[in-house]
C-alpha cells in the first residue's frame, strides 16, 4: 500500500462526518444511507486502485497483424487510426454484414460517447470499429444523430477476431480495446475481459462504461432483469 492509501481517512468515519440531512428523513434512514455511504467511499478508492493497476501493467503485445480499414476520411491502417495521438481507444460494435439491425445495447454506449467524444479526443484518438461496409455504418450515425465518433469499417475479419475479446474467436463480440504507440511500436494495453457473469447478471465491465446503466442503479427499480435498451421508441 502507498502513502498515500495509508494516510486515507476511514470510510466509515468519513460517513458519520458527513454533514448532509435530508428533510424528513427517519433515524433508519440516515443509518442505513450512513453504512451505504461508507460503501460509495469505499468503492471509490476501489475503482482509484483498479485503475491504477491498469495504468501499470506491462507493454502489451506488439501488434504485427496488417489491419485494413475503410474510414470516413478514406483507406487507413492500425496506425493511421491514432491520428495524432499516442493512444487509441477502439470500440467493437457489433454490427456485422450478418446482422440486420445492430446491437441496442452497443448503440446505447456509443449514443452517450458520442457526447464526450470531443472531449476524449483531446487525451486519445476513439474510433468505432465494425465489419459492416462502412455505408451502413455511416447509415446509422445520420440515423443516431452522431456528430462526433469517427467509425471505420474493419476490411477483413482479423482485427475483430484478434482484438474484440472473444475466446472462441467469434466475429460478434462487443468492447473497447486500447493501444499504444511509443517509439514506433503499436503495442495491445488492454481490452475489455470481463465475459463472466455472476448470477442474474449480465456480463458487462466494472466500471461500467455506460452511462445509462450507472444512472438505473441509483434508482430504487435499478436495471431489472429482463429490460435492454431499444434501437427505436415511438415518438
Amino acid at each position: 500500500m502507498n502513502a498515500k492509501a495509508e494516510t486515507c481517512v476511514p470510510a466509515d468515519q468519513l460517513a458519520r462526518e458527513s454533514p448532509i440531512r435530508i428533510p424528513n428523513e427517519s433515524v433508519e434512514y440516515r443509518a442505513a444511507r450512513q453504512a451505504l455511504l461508507a460503501q460509495e467511499f469505499e468503492l471509490r478508492r476501489q475503482i482509484e486502485r483498479v485503475a491504477a493497476m491498469r495504468r501499470a501493467l506491462p507493454p502489451g503485445g506488439p501488434v504485427t497483424g496488417d489491419y485494413r480499414f475503410e474510414t470516413e476520411d478514406g483507406p487507413s491502417d492500425l496506425a493511421g487510426l491514432f491520428g495524432d495521438q499516442q493512444t487509441l481507444v477502439v470500440y467493437n460494435y457489433m454490427f456485422g454484414p450478418e446482422r440486420k439491425r445492430p446491437c441496442p445495447m452497443c448503440t446505447n454506449l456509443l449514443d452517450a460517447w458520442d457526447g464526450n467524444a470531443d472531449d476524449i479526443a483531446q487525451r486519445a484518438s476513439l474510433v468505432v470499429v465494425a465489419r459492416s461496409p462502412l455505408q451502413r455504418l455511416a447509415a446509422v450515425k445520420r440515423e443516431r444523430g452522431w456528430k462526433n465518433l469517427r467509425l471505420a469499417s474493419a476490411l477483413t475479419d482479423a482485427f475483430t477476431r484478434d482484438y474484440a475479446g472473444s475466446p472462441d474467436g467469434g466475429l460478434d463480440s462487443g468492447g473497447a480495446a486500447v493501444f499504444t504507440r511509443r517509439d514506433g511500436t503499436i503495442r495491445h494495453f488492454w481490452s475489455q475481459e470481463m465475459i463472466a457473469s455472476d448470477p442474474g447478471q449480465d456480463p458487462r465491465g466494472a466500471p461500467d462504461p455506460a452511462p445509462l446503466w450507472t444512472v438505473l442503479d441509483m434508482t430504487p427499480e435499478g436495471r431489472g432483469v429482463d429490460w435492454y435498451p431499444s434501437l427505436e421508441y415511438p415518438d
